[in-house]
């Protein structure tokens, strides 16, 4: 059993992660903004604790994430303006990756996109610029980080039913992946040593999870 921090818990993606890692018996932590989503993070078996990552130091973040084995990073503005998505996918994220080296967290689960890279191509006039460009910062600051990192890269998220089957590719076939299937492999790195110091490009595809880690 690991204790765990899900960061941005009442996303998507993360409501369907969390129940994941209270079922493989992992106790559980979700970081939310709104204290109105309490009641429903802690249905799923989880503990909410609430705070406005944009706002907190690191102080702030090092208090949060003290006494966690590891951390998942889930959390995102959502798109649309810039200075909140640098705020939140560039610099939380970066404060969160130094608290959690701090604190002796270890493990941290980075839920990123495929693609992310300094040289994305995103042209500076793409609505999609700023994510890119935060991402891909993150992302560095993470692989440059002592933390036993792994970085997940799914393409576009679907709300489609998962399927448990992936394809890990740098240029999967298909261009989405259902939430619930990034959710499973948020849960499935988790239990595996061998993904540490690894970015898993990804989307829907033939392959089981565990089968196509195996092959990666």
């Amino acid at each position: 059993m690991a204790r765990i921090i899900v960061i941005g818990a009442h996303g998507k993606v993360a409501r369907l992660a969390v129940p994941l890692l209270v079922e493989a018996g992992h106790e559980v932590t979700g970081v939310i903004r709104n204290p109105d989503q309490a009641a429903e993070v802690a249905a799923s078996g989880t503990t909410p604790v609430v705070a406005d990552v944009e706002a907190l130091a690191a102080s702030g973040w090092r208090g949060v994430l003290d006494g966690f084995d590891v951390v998942v990073w889930s959390a995102g503005a959502g798109g649309g303006n810039p200075a909140r998505t640098e705020a939140v996918d560039h610099s939380a994220a970066v404060a969160s990756i130094d608290a959690a080296a701090a604190v002796g967290a270890a493990r941290y689960v980075m839920v990123s996109y495929l693609g992310s890279r300094p040289d994305h191509g995103v042209p500076p006039d793409n609505a999609f610029f700023a994510y890119a460009e935060a991402k891909a910062a993150a992302d560095a600051h993470l692989r440059s980080s002592a933390l036993a990192w792994t970085i997940l890269g799914p393409g576009r998220l679907t709300l489609e039913p998962g399927t448990g089957r992936v394809e890990i590719a740098a240029q999967p076939a298909s261009p989405s992946v259902p939430r619930a299937d990034v959710a499973a492999m948020i849960a499935a790195v988790i239990e595996r040593p061998d993904t540490i110091g690894s970015t898993i490009p990804f989307n829907a595809g033939p392959t089981p999870i565990a089968e196509a880690l195996d092959q990666w």
